[in-house]
């Protein structure tokens, strides 16, 4: 069992909503444009709680360092 996490994928939807973030911040976008991209923000942001949900799960199954039963 391996005490390290594997963040790949909520490290690429955080990568994807920081970069959504810089193109609104730039305000080059049409305000079309900007809606679209805040929909698709929104859609990464529930994948990135989906995903933070699913590690969260999968950490409390794991037993505590040192508590592994003895049976």
């Amino acid at each position: 069992m391996s005490d390290e996490v594997d963040t790949t994928t909520l490290d690429a939807l955080v990568a994807r909503l920081e970069r959504a973030a810089e193109q609104l911040r730039t305000g080059d976008l049409s305000s079309d444009a900007a809606a679209g991209l805040v929909e698709d923000a929104a859609g990464v942001a529930s994948q990135a709680s989906a995903e933070l949900e699913r590690m969260a799960r999968a950490a409390q199954q794991e037993p505590i360092p040192g508590q592994d039963s003895l049976l």
